[in-house]
């Protein structure tokens, strides 16, 4: 068996056209969506993926600025740029590219932030209505990942679905996202980690196994269930290049569908970024 590729890059192409054309229906009322990625430090990656970011955002018709602040940022100098940036009117959505030096405090950061601009949807308000199923944003890469088993028709409702990694950006919201009693969910949800005893015993009941440990190549081929479906979060830069939490070579033999990386949830993630930014500019435009 061969599976199936997963193509991000192609689903997000879809969705930027769709966000086009909202984009275009907000300029009819003399908007123009705004995001701001504010940078902190001069990590090599963490500029990369902004820079996809402001290339997607120019793509589509939304304004961009990128706030950069050296590494040596203190945290009032910190809150007050996002303070300043919750009060400008031209910016809808904000966004703060993590990680953040250990010297500032991250959730202050998160609670400062406007929730209604708070496109990442980490804002302590957020984080809570995802849980309550009633998110104003969903974080952007559970949001793809759903969003891309959606339009692959891979079906959510009655699935069995492992996700191995417990972490605050993917694994913790987008198990919640699965196990709601929504179009978007109606799973039945396991979550592991690196660690869990036997976790074969886990992955290969999985009709969906999405890997988001941080671990290269954890998952092997004989630990999915032969024609399930495999969404591989991880990137990890090696002497061999871009590898996921996912033996890719193996997997592909084994799974029936399967993300590539890159290709898969990368470009998923940014494209969802860019519709919570034309979301939030809708709601500031016209009230919500």
């Amino acid at each position: 068996m061969t599976a199936r590729i997963l193509d991000g890059r192609a689903v997000a192409a879809q969705i930027r056209s769709e966000v086009s054309e909202r984009v275009r229906a907000l300029a009819d009322h003399g908007v123009t969506p705004g995001l701001a990625a504010v940078l902190v430090g001069d990590d090599q990656a963490s500029r990369i993926y902004v820079g996809a970011k402001h290339k997607a955002c120019a793509d589509v018709g939304i304004h961009s600025e990128q706030v950069n602040l050296p590494g040596y940022v203190t945290g009032g100098e910190m809150l007050a740029t996002i303070r300043r940036l919750n009060r400008d009117p031209e910016i809808h959505g904000i966004i703060v590219q993590l990680p953040l030096p250990a010297h500032v405090n991250e959730l202050e950061v998160q609670r400062t932030m406007a929730p209604e601009k708070d496109v990442d949807g980490l804002h302590p308000w957020n984080v809570g209505m995802v849980v309550r199923g009633e998110a104003t944003f969903q974080p952007a890469t559970p949001y793809g990942i759903v969003e891309l088993l959606l339009r692959s028709d891979i079906p959510l409702e009655g699935a069995e679905v492992v996700v191995i990694g417990y972490g605050d950006l993917v694994g913790a919201p987008l198990s919640i996202m699965l196990a709601q009693d929504s179009l978007r969910g109606n799973a039945t949800v396991t979550i592991t980690h690196a660690k869990t005893a036997n976790l074969a015993t886990h992955t290969r009941r999985a009709d969906i196994l999405v890997a988001a440990a941080g671990v290269p190549k954890l998952v092997t081929g004989d630990m999915i269930k032969p024609g399930g479906t495999v969404i591989d979060v991880g990137v990890h830069r090696t002497d061999d290049g871009l590898v996921g939490d996912v033996d890719f070579e193996q997997a592909v033999e084994v799974a029936g569908a399967i993300t590539p990386v890159p290709g898969g949830v990368g470009p998923m993630t940014v494209a969802m970024l860019l519709v919570n930014t034309v979301a939030a500019a809708e709601t500031q435009a016209y009230g919500g």
